[in-house]
């Protein structure tokens, strides 16, 4: 079995690269990313001389380039997570969203029927259904939400989506989709809510807080997360979309504020600064179709995953301070040019 791990340089694409390496010894696995400001080749160290694991530098809007790799590596599944994916930096620029998540995933749908992928699954998020009201606890996301999206960040990925659902009833290609909350954990960039407190609050720096901290996300330890893909592109039936969800809705402030005490920091560090434009109230997943047919459920408490998160990061100090120097970025410009 050969995979092709779009992304696998970002977040959770590394997650899910290390743990497919250890559960399936007999997979090879094939990372392709472009090392933009979030990739960072040094998180996947530990990976580059495994035998059954291949790093391709490229983009996934480079079409030729794409529809080059797989004529080569003739794989057998692909699992797209390349996207362009913070919501501030959306508004700020939106068309290289655009581009990235829209066109990028064309791309490789084309590629994928050409090439007779026998599964093509894309890595999306909660945040195309818009937000939920903060006084109906009782409302939930399900996969029959209507997509409302906000952002253009959110807009570009619920494009994405609509496009590989089409490719699947219009050309036949075997099509999944997963729909997963906010993830925490290793490896993630220094700009998401969790990484970027840990590491200001470790230089004693202001947190600054949107509004007043009170929009609510549901969390989910980024190996849930893997663990659900695995049982998606193995099991899922082709067609459908997963919602996955973590059951861990916690308040912006409380997370920071969790951070803290387990820091042993002062709350006087907390900066209340301008809400974002456009900034959703509440995301609630039900992964109930997913537990129903696949038997998944988020196995990490928000505790115990809260713990080994920061304990990584404490750990990791270089890892961060490459990443604020720029001294990742000038590591794969030594290693893969420009």
């Amino acid at each position: 079995m050969k995979i092709l791990v779009t992304g696998g340089a970002g977040f959770i694409g590394v997650n899910f690269v290390y743990y497919m390496l250890e559960k399936y010894a007999d997979y090879d696995i094939v990372c392709l990313d472009a090392l933009t400001y979030a990739g960072n080749l040094k998180s996947l160290d530990g990976a580059m001389d495994n035998p059954k694991f291949t790093f391709v530098k490229g983009s996934i809007s480079d079409k030729d380039f794409v529809d080059k790799l797989f004529e080569k590596e003739k794989f057998d599944i692909v699992v797209n997570f390349a996207a362009e994916s913070h919501v501030d930096r959306s508004i700020e620029n939106p068309f290289i969203f655009l581009e990235t998540n829209i066109m990028g995933t064309a791309c490789l749908l084309e590629a994928s029927k050409k090439y007779g992928v026998s599964r093509y699954h894309q890595v999306s998020t909660d945040e195309v259904y818009g937000d939920l009201p903060l006084d109906r606890p009782d409302l939930f996301f399900t996969e029959e939400t209507p997509i409302h999206t906000s952002s253009p960040y959110s807009s570009s990925k619920a494009s994405a989506d609509l496009l590989c659902l089409a490719f699947n009833r219009t050309y036949g290609l075997p099509v999944t989709i997963s729909r997963c909350s906010n993830n925490y954990g290793p490896y993630q960039f220094p700009e998401k809510l969790i990484p970027l407190m840990i590491v200001r609050a470790q230089e004693n720096q202001s947190l600054p807080v949107y509004g007043e901290g009170l929009n609510v996300r549901d969390w989910l330890y980024v190996e849930d997360h893997c663990k659900a893909i695995d049982m998606i592109i193995h099991n899922g039936r082709v067609g459908e979309v997963y919602n996955v969800g973590g059951h861990n809705e916690k308040q912006n402030i409380e997370v920071v504020r969790t951070l803290l005490k387990a820091l042993g920091k002062s709350e006087s560090l907390i900066t209340y600064v301008k809400d974002r434009a456009g900034h959703d109230l509440r995301y609630a997943i039900d992964p109930t179709k997913i537990s129903t047919e696949l038997g998944w459920l988020p196995e990490t408490k928000f505790e115990d995953g809260m713990e080994r998160t920061i304990r990584w990061y404490l750990d990791n100090k270089q890892w961060t301070d490459d990443i604020k120097s720029g001294e990742y970025a000038e590591y794969s410009r030594r290693v893969y040019g420009d």
